[in-house]
């Protein structure tokens, strides 16, 4: 048997600091092993036995974790195959919500072909391993090829009430996404209305009788010869908003297939994958009021990209 500990470091907010969350982001434990290793009491906070999950925990707690050998079996790898290819990172869980970092090239929830592979039975799957009757409620979407941050209800209740915060415009929602060109202005406030054709196509229309108003800040973070990287917040949440805005003033994401695709296209962009990520989410907790705000990494091909395009600067740039 082998012991791991650490410390609750300060960077970590409060809201991510319950003991399955601190569990799996210091010490790497998978989250289908974290309740078992607590039922067995093999996890300590500052010497003494906790078995509770949603425990929150301070900065400075000390905690320990006695790793035995083969406390859970791993998946044989013909069980692996059997599985899923995806996997999705839980950035904060409660008896209410939970916050996920959702993949690229995943569909939030089914479409109306019936995919039986999404995000949302993922999410609910993975509940179900600690809660037979444990259930998930979409209440917002990121497109196929967006990844980020998103917040899943478990019960229809505390659903509706999110997607009332979402309704009034409350949450604090920002992205960021490389685009083709470098946009003029930098940094501009986009507000249109969108309509939608037989082929679930958004586009922009002139006037609120045609369309849904949709209001989208963007500001130029970085500028390259051929493309920009820009820093997202946003008003209203329509569907392909910030897609649809940013190739209407012609400037669409890198890797869109839909809006824009050709001008889409760019030499260091081989991914399958949009670069749209939805970076951070902002909202107030459907029950206790307490505020909550989950960010996450950029993802590895936005950093790739960064890093080969320091030296294309815009002509006059030095």
């Amino acid at each position: 048997m082998s012991q791991k500990t650490a410390k609750v470091p300060a960077n970590i907010p409060s809201p991510a600091r319950q003991l399955s969350s601190v569990l799996q982001n210091l010490f790497k434990i998978p989250r289908s092993q974290i309740q078992p290793l607590l039922e067995q009491g093999h996890v300590t906070v500052n010497g003494r036995v906790k078995r509770q999950a949603f425990h929150v925990l301070d900065v400075g707690d000390a905690i320990s974790v006695d790793m035995v050998p083969q406390p859970i079996a791993a998946p044989s790898h013909s069980a692996k195959n059997k599985q899923p290819s995806r996997s999705v990172d839980f950035l904060y869980d409660d008896e209410d919500i939970t916050i996920v970092n959702k993949p690229a090239n995943l569909l939030t929830v089914p479409t109306r072909h019936r995919e039986a592979h999404t995000l949302l039975s993922l999410v609910e799957r993975q509940l179900r391993k600690e809660n037979k009757d444990a259930q998930a409620f979409c209440v917002h979407r990121l497109d196929r090829g967006v990844s980020g941050v998103l917040v899943v209800a478990k019960s229809l209740e505390i659903a509706e009430a999110l997607r009332n915060q979402f309704a009034l415009r409350k949450p604090n929602r920002k992205y960021i996404a490389i685009v083709a060109g470098n946009p003029s202005p930098p940094s501009n406030v986009l507000r249109n209305y969108l309509s939608t054709d037989a082929d679930l196509n958004r586009f922009v229309v002139p006037s609120a009788e045609q369309g849904e108003l949709a209001i989208t800040h963007y500001q130029t973070r970085q500028a390259w010869r051929d493309a920009a990287f820009l820093e997202i917040k946003l008003e209203t949440g329509r569907r392909n908003q910030i897609r649809v805005q940013l190739a209407e003033i012609g400037h669409p994401i890198l890797g869109d297939p839909r809006y824009r695709a050709r001008h889409a296209e760019h030499w260091a962009w081989p991914h399958p994958r949009m670069a749209l990520h939805a970076e951070s989410l902002g909202f107030d907790h459907p029950r206790s009021g307490e505020s909550i705000q989950m960010e996450t990494q950029w993802p590895q091909e936005f950093r790739d990209f960064m890093r080969h395009q320091k030296k294309y600067l815009p002509t006059g740039d030095s």
